[in-house]
């Protein structure tokens, strides 16, 4: 069995036909949306109008996190949500596969914290998602979402952070020792998206600040994995069209006037 993830941050734009038309294209199961405005009923209408039907927005606490799926209701129900909303948890079940842990955020922004905030940040993060897959008793996890941060930053990397490593063979370690203390890895397959020697954009989000240090492109909008489903996982992409229409302006950057400044995340995991 096949299933397919969707992540965008639509920026709080009426973007429903467009995240419709890749919903279609690519045939997504679940999709989680990020800055999304729109009323429940009006992304649903949309997605099913260019689907034939079949999305539903599962019942959660969690509000700033839109999660949809086609799979049923009882497919996605809340394991843990954050006070404020910026991560949510949800326990997938779903005929012809083991259950599993999805997990969606919005991550504090570098435009109101600093890097030594999200560092200290995404340690909170990755306890709370410990302690779901302690209640949960396995640790088939993904973790999707605006992280606001790229694969090599400390909140990403640190062993006390996020643990998320670059390649598979070092992820199916499972974990490694600092101090004494075991910390369980994430695979992380998004550091192969940087730069123009990839198909696709050379990155998610792309910011020409006027200052000595900017790198232009960065892939803030990230999966991340445990060891535990590399094996299932079939296909990662950064999309630049949906499926009609491109996502990209003339000059091949994020078109904030007529779509988002972020770049979709597509996925898919086989069973």
């Amino acid at each position: 069995m096949r299933i397919s993830f969707l992540f965008w941050n639509i920026n709080g734009r009426d973007l429903g036909r467009r995240v419709a038309r890749i919903a279609a294209a690519h045939s997504v199961d679940i999709l989680a949306l990020a800055e999304c405005s729109m009323s429940p009923d009006t992304l649903v209408g949309q997605l099913n109008d260019q689907s034939h039907g079949g999305y539903c927005l599962p019942k959660s606490e969690g509000r700033r996190i839109r999660i949809v799926t086609r799979q049923s209701l009882s497919a996605l129900s809340d394991d843990f949500n954050d006070p404020i909303g910026g991560l949510t948890i949800r326990k997938m079940r779903v005929r012809g596969m083991p259950d599993l842990l999805l997990a969606a955020t919005h991550f504090p922004s570098r435009l109101h914290w600093d890097g030594n905030d999200q560092t200290l940040e995404a340690t909170e993060l990755a306890h709370d998602i410990v302690r779901a897959e302690e209640r949960n008793g396995h640790q088939r996890t993904i973790l999707i979402g605006d992280l606001n941060m790229n694969p090599f930053d400390p909140g990403v990397v640190g062993a006390q952070a996020l643990n998320a490593v670059m390649t598979k063979e070092l992820a199916r370690r499972e974990s490694r020792v600092v101090r004494g203390r075991p910390f369980p890895f994430f695979y992380n397959p998004m550091w192969g998206f940087f730069g123009d020697r990839t198909d696709g954009p050379s990155g998610s989000y792309y910011f020409a600040g006027a200052k000595p240090t900017n790198q232009y492109w960065h892939i803030f909008d990230q999966l991340l994995i445990r060891p535990g489903l590399i094996n299932h996982l079939e296909e990662v992409r950064i999309l630049d069209h949906d499926g009609e229409k491109g996502l990209l302006s003339a000059s091949g950057l994020p078109d904030t006037n007529d779509a988002s400044d972020h770049l979709p995340i597509l996925f898919g995991l086989r069973f």
